[in-house]
């Protein structure tokens, strides 16, 4: 089974305008408004692609009992834990079409404080997945959970068998890379900044992806946006490909749709780590190209085109 796990979920108000003018009104020419979170997209993309998941997270007020309402249209399996005080996050994406170009603003909030028996009840909901499940931790979380957050979730799982995927940035990446996680997915400008360096090829990326997997991480997947992706994998192979041939609508959830990609690709075909890496990069590209993420007809039109 396949569950994700997210802090700090989120409606992602999504707006369109035609030239954003800074200090003015501006008029929507349109709006979105979905259920987001690193983690619940990751499910929304699986469920997309017809793979069972289960999404747990947080929840609190009018606003993660809209989330839920959301994911569970999704025909995903919702398992919040609510949270008795303050609000679940709205997150403001704004997106400016100017001349042969779209400008993006995000604007996140911060979410709320989870009490420490909540973080309880997410350990014991954690306790019974066995070996083989998969476990994803993705996006940030609370100013109020430490950094060790994620780290504390594998050591309490560590020796149990369930393959353990890390979408995030920092210190809760790093953290975690001693438990030796089955996946992460840095992009390459925060790989850079784990480094202290800027990465803009496929080429440059590799030696600093095999540096993460040194440090503990058995596969290691790099989103490079318009510039396609890289995978250094544990059997030894290093797979690069450029993205597929699109035209950019939306970035968010581009990302997290590649990791549901190879998620998929990786429990179809077990071991076939092209076939998942070219799947998770159809997945972003397929997800950026579309108006919300990625349809399973819009991902496999992608997976066609790549080489």
């Amino acid at each position: 089974m396949i569950y994700t796990v997210t802090f700090n979920p989120s409606l992602d108000y999504i707006v369109t305008v035609d030239n954003f003018r800074e200090g003015a009104t501006n008029r929507t020419a349109s709006e979105l408004m979905l259920p987001g979170g690193k983690g619940i997209n990751v499910s929304i993309v699986l469920s997309n692609l017809g793979v069972k998941n289960t999404a747990v997270y947080f929840s609190a007020g009018f606003v993660g009992r809209e989330i839920t309402r959301r994911i569970e249209e999704c025909g995903i399996t919702a398992e919040e834990i609510i949270i008795s005080e303050g609000c679940s996050r709205i997150n403001t994406k704004l997106r400016s079409i100017e001349t042969n170009k779209i400008k993006e603003t995000e604007i996140n909030a911060s979410g709320p404080v989870i009490p420490a028996d909540k973080v309880e009840e997410l350990f014991t909901r954690l306790d019974h997945l066995q070996s083989g499940d998969i476990l994803v931790l993705a996006g940030s979380i609370p100013k109020s959970m430490p950094d060790t957050i994620y780290s504390d979730v594998m050591k309490r799982l560590e020796g149990r068998g369930v393959n353990i995927v890390v979408d995030a940035t920092g210190r809760l990446l790093m953290n975690v890379l001693e438990y030796r996680p089955f996946l992460i997915k840095p992009n390459n400008h925060e790989l850079g900044e784990i480094f202290g360096t800027e990465l803009h090829t496929r080429e440059s990326v590799i030696p600093y992806a095999k540096k993460l997997q040194e440090k503990g991480a058995r596969n290691v997947l790099i989103s490079l946006g318009g510039e396609g992706g890289v995978l250094v994998a544990e059997d030894g192979s290093v797979l690069t490909s450029e993205a597929p041939e699109g035209e950019l609508v939306n970035s968010v959830g581009a990302g997290d749709s590649m990791v549901a990609g190879f998620i998929a690709g990786i429990t179809e075909r077990p071991r076939n780590f092209s076939h998942a890496f070219k799947l998770g990069l159809a997945s972003g590209s397929a997800s950026a190209c579309s108006e919300y993420l990625a349809t399973r007809e819009e991902v496999l039109r992608m997976y066609q085109t790549i080489c």
